[in-house]
């Protein structure tokens, strides 16, 4: 094998590799030998055929099988005799079309990975900001859980729905031109008056009807709404009430609680100031996570593979096509996501260099997942996938490194971020809920006494647009209300299959971002494809 390299400039390299007609040959030889005690001709014995034989009736796919070999082969004596460290899988083509006999002539093109200075981490310094999970926190919550706790109390024959009230219905929807539309139907649906659940309109039509009464409703579907085909499109419902409930008082005592199997009302409390500090503590972490990335970002530069930085972008600008699609004005919004494309480049540039940051100071220091830990990740995710496919998946993940590593890489970060956090000269300061919010989702910072520059934590104007909203989840009818979950801090890749979900036609679509850190740069060649989620 003959190895010249033809381009060296920055990060980039690039090589003509030939593979000698002799070395493929002795990979076909080597091949003829493992395929021989497999073959079967008329007239030999198994496992006898000639090996000139099976040359002759097998040759092409032979040869092509060698050239593989050869070429993977070439590849990685060449990344190990260079000592390359390449960023992405490198691009492999043949200068010529291949002829049985004669020399094979690549053209290896590849970006390797820079050289990471010795990261600064001996002089981090971090606010954190704390919130007490007090008495009056934990009450709030308790408060929000018994509203979601109603009983409903059955109404005499001719009572009026009113504000606050429960609807029993069975709709039909149909568009303006009287025809039912797929998921318009269904039976002893749930209306609570007031309740915000339901599309603009919707529950508002629904007072004073009385149980037995019909009657036709006219609204119009949100904009965002997730049935692209009824998105913006004026409908109507034919209703029949079922019944009408009133709301009971729903007491905040041990009854509430032993209702829930616990033991009392201060069983109940303690479960929800637990619930209360976890979430207290991840908006805390957050936002001390930016603020360490921030300094990170802003105490080292050095060149990123653009490979790398193109691959990151992609995933940014997929998932802000997605969002914008969602938006009130879809193509608004898609023109100002253009006029800030070099803004979402940045970013993508600024994600990359805090993810090989990252990946240095966890090799100098000896961090790593654990097997046990990697196991527990791997079954994790498999669950995303029906039974069926839950063993390919985990095969998948042993054989292909890169995947291994993409999954292996958001509890990677986190156990350096942690490892940072414990370097670092730590002041700790009580705020409010809303105040640390606040610092979370301001782009100047929150009272730090320095100018705050949040460069891809807070994302250009058109993805606060399209992405601000997202951050606040429901709660569950049957659960303690959820606290305002923050999304990640933008330095982490953006994953591309967030999607927006509509639970029912007459409910409004809530989109839902599910970031994923990278924090281990790619070593080996791309990996392929899971199997397709369920």
């Amino acid at each position: 094998m003959k190895t010249v390299e033809t381009l060296n400039e920055g990060l980039k390299r690039a090589y003509a590799l030939t593979i000698t007609a002799k070395e493929i040959d002795a990979k076909v030889d080597a091949e003829v030998k493992k395929v021989a005690p497999q073959i079967r001709m008329p007239g030999f014995r198994p496992g006898k055929v000639p090996a000139n034989l099976i040359r002759k009736m097998h040759g092409p796919a032979l040869a092509q099988d060698a050239l593989n070999s050869a070429i993977q082969d070439g590849i990685q004596n060449l990344i190990a005799s260079n000592k390359l460290r390449p960023a992405m899988q490198p691009s492999v083509s043949l200068e010529n079309e291949y002829e049985a006999g004669k020399d094979a002539e690549l053209k290896v093109e590849l970006e390797i990975l820079p050289d990471v200075p010795t990261p600064a981490i001996d002089k981090l310094k971090l606010e954190r900001l704390t919130v007490p999970a007090n008495d009056d926190a934990v009450q709030a919550q308790l408060q929000k859980f018994a509203d979601q706790q109603k009983s409903w109390n059955d109404t005499k024959d001719g009572y009026k729905a009113k504000q606050g009230d429960l609807v029993t219905v069975d709709f039909v929807g149909k568009t303006a031109d009287g025809v039912a539309f797929d998921g318009g139907t269904g039976t002893d649906m749930a209306v609570e008056i007031g309740g915000g659940r339901l599309i603009p309109g919707f529950e508002e039509q629904v007072v004073g009807m009385k149980a037995g009464d019909e009657k036709q409703i006219k609204v119009t579907f949100p904009d965002d709404y997730g049935a692209k085909d009824l998105a913006g499109k004026p409908a109507t419902f034919d209703l029949t009430a079922k019944s009408v409930q009133t709301a009971g008082e729903t007491k905040i005592d041990d009854a509430l609680a032993t209702s829930l199997g616990l033991k009392d009302l201060e069983q109940l409390k303690g479960l929800l100031k637990g619930q209360v500090e976890q979430e207290l503590n991840g908006l805390t972490r957050t936002h001390m996570k930016r603020k360490l990335l921030d300094q990170l970002a802003a105490g080292h530069d050095f060149p990123v593979p653009p490979s790398m930085v193109e691959a990151e972008f992609a995933q940014i600008w997929e998932q802000l096509k997605h969002e914008a699609t969602h938006e009130p004005d879809p193509e608004a919004a898609l023109k100002e996501m253009e006029a800030e494309k070099g803004d979402y480049q940045a970013i993508a540039e600024r994600r990359v260099r805090l993810g090989l940051l990252l990946s240095e100071i966890g090799q100098a220091n000896g961090i790593e997942v654990t097997s046990q830990e990697m196991n527990r990740l791997i079954a994790q995710a498999a669950q995303q996938y029906g039974p069926e496919d839950q063993q390919r998946f985990v095969q998948y993940i042993q054989q292909e490194p890169m995947a291994a590593a993409q999954l292996r890489a958001p509890l990677y970060e986190d156990k350096v971020v942690d490892f940072l956090f414990e370097k670092a000269d730590i002041k700790d300061r009580e705020v409010t809920r809303e105040q640390l919010e606040e610092a979370i989702e301001s782009e100047d910072g929150f009272a730090t006494g320095t100018h705050h520059h949040d460069h891809d934590n807070h994302k250009p104007k058109a993805a606060k647009k399209t992405a601000a909203k997202k951050t606040e989840a429901k709660a569950d009818d049957a659960k303690p209300a959820k606290a305002k979950k923050v999304e990640k801090a933008d330095v982490e890749p953006a994953a591309p299959d967030a999607k927006a979900k509509a639970a029912e036609p007459v409910k409004k679509a809530a989109t839902k971002a599910a970031p994923a850190a990278k924090a281990e740069p790619a070593k080996k060649p791309a990996a392929k494809k899971a199997p397709a989620k369920k």
